[in-house]
């Protein structure tokens, strides 16, 4: 993280007037937690690119009063990275969805794959999505993103053969691949699906019908990683060939 870069803050709306006072749990953090003090520079976001950039002018406990210097709305990234997450088990899934966001995941699909451990009960299923929308949020915040990645519902195998069946090109990450996924020529616009799959790995159901779907398989390395870091490390490894990074 670099140190020169000004805090952010997520707000329903950017402010439309030169002042703004940021109040509420965002406030809070930004005047008791970071204790931000007059002359302090901050940035305002509302989660889907539009950002403001301000200068802290008096400061209270909870309450920031700022004066905006300049307002902006930030083109969406290209390409696109819609990132399929099997369920990992116990909290392993807000980590993943940590660091899927924080190294640039556009849209997180939680999957009900059918060698996960965890599974999200009917009746819980909503509780589920909302931690890991939770934990985009928070992870975009830390990362100074301008745009919160998208939290869907649960995905069935099916509907995760028709992201891929929509995409300008899906990779599932398998072990037993022939190809690096450093090797594959990747698109530069539009989206990427990448699959993850559970600790145990990917059924043979599973890989016929996501390859029937126009998927290719492709492997990181060397070393086995959990399903909770090999989304981030596979994310990681494409923004470079991409452009993402440049």
């Amino acid at each position: 993280m670099s140190v020169a870069t000004p805090p952010l803050f997520l707000v329903d709306e950017l402010p439309t007037e030169d002042t703004a006072v940021l109040d509420g749990a965002e406030g809070h953090h930004a005047s008791t937690v970071q204790r931000l003090a007059p002359g302090g520079e901050v940035r305002l976001a509302d989660g889907v690119g539009g950002v403001a950039d301000c200068t802290v002018e008096s400061a209270e406990p909870g309450r920031l009063r700022l004066s905006v210097r300049r307002r902006a709305r930030l083109d969406p990234p290209q390409p696109r990275f819609v990132v399929v997450q099997a369920l990992p088990k116990g909290d392993r899934g807000e980590l993943a969805v940590e660091l899927l966001t924080e190294l640039g995941a556009d849209e997180i699909v939680p999957w009900a794959a059918a060698r996960c451990v965890a599974r999200w009960r009917p009746d819980r299923v909503a509780r589920g999505v909302a931690r890991w929308r939770a934990a985009a949020r928070a992870a975009a915040k830390q990362s100074r993103r301008a745009w919160v990645p998208v939290v869907t519902g649960q995905a069935s195998t099916r509907q995760v053969c028709s992201l891929i069946g929509g995409a300008a090109t899906a990779v599932v990450l398998h072990g037993g691949a022939l190809r690096q996924l450093v090797s594959l020529g990747l698109p530069a616009t539009g989206d990427i699906v990448l699959v993850v799959g559970p600790e145990g790995g990917l059924t043979d159901g599973e890989l016929t019908a996501f390859r029937a779907a126009g998927a290719r398989l492709a492997r990181l390395g060397p070393s086995v990683l959990r399903t909770s870091s090999a989304g981030a490390a596979a994310l990681a490894a494409i923004s470079t060939v991409t452009g993402r990074w440049n």
